[in-house]
């Protein structure tokens, strides 16, 4: 049995194709692992401590030991209380919109808070960086408006896609699949038909994960 969280990304709700993309992968997910447990988080109304000066001063005076005051503690604190509930799932599914050729300000923001040295990474002098989550798996739901798929031609980067890989890999968790809807820049004929081929494709990949 493992504990399944899904992190969505997008506020558009029932307009969201990312979002309805991580929701087909996710009930083919409960037909398939029906003893799994579910939990959703949802960066849009998750209330996060903002990552400013005042929560740097108490991360360094906290982790150094240093005569953290209870203010910094107690704001510290906050940011461990999210990362602790992101470090427990065995399993993520990410609903993952592009924004501007890469992510939704407000997962960047979610990313910051839950990436905690002593949490879920640790650094040594003689180790350097270690990922402390190894042997969990995420699978990634994507849309974007352009065609970022290998063998396309896109006239900008992709900062989406290689972004998620490389800050999992950072964690130690494996991206053992992905999906895209994508372009959705398009007619709405071949819009439907993408829709269509994606979410075969997140289903299938959620029946023999």
């Amino acid at each position: 049995m493992a504990h399944v969280l899904h992190v969505s990304a997008s506020p558009g709700g029932e307009d969201s194709r990312s979002l309805a993309l991580a929701d087909a992968f996710l009930d083919a997910w409960r037909q398939a692992h029906p003893a799994d447990t579910h939990e959703t988080a949802d960066v849009w109304n998750l209330e996060l401590p903002e990552f400013d000066a005042s929560m740097i001063a108490a991360k360094f005076a906290v982790l150094r030991a240093q005569d953290a005051t209870a203010e910094q503690e107690a704001q510290w604190d906050r940011a461990v209380r999210v990362s602790q509930q992101f470090n427990r799932a065995d399993v993520y599914v990410f609903s993952l919109p592009m924004w501007n050729y890469g992510l939704p300000y407000r997962l960047k923001h979610y990313i910051d808070i839950v990436t905690l040295p002593g949490q879920n990474w640790r650094w040594s002098r003689d180790e350097g960086y270690q990922p402390l989550l190894s042997g969990k798996r995420a699978f990634l739901m994507y849309s974007s408006a352009g065609d970022f798929s290998e063998g396309a031609t896109p006239q900008y980067q992709d900062f989406q896609k290689p972004y998620m890989r490389q800050w999992l890999r950072f964690l130690g968790i494996e991206v053992a699949g992905e999906a895209a809807l994508a372009p959705t820049l398009t007619d709405p004929d071949n819009l439907t038909r993408i829709r269509e081929d994606a979410t075969a494709r997140a289903r299938a990949l959620a029946a023999r994960s």
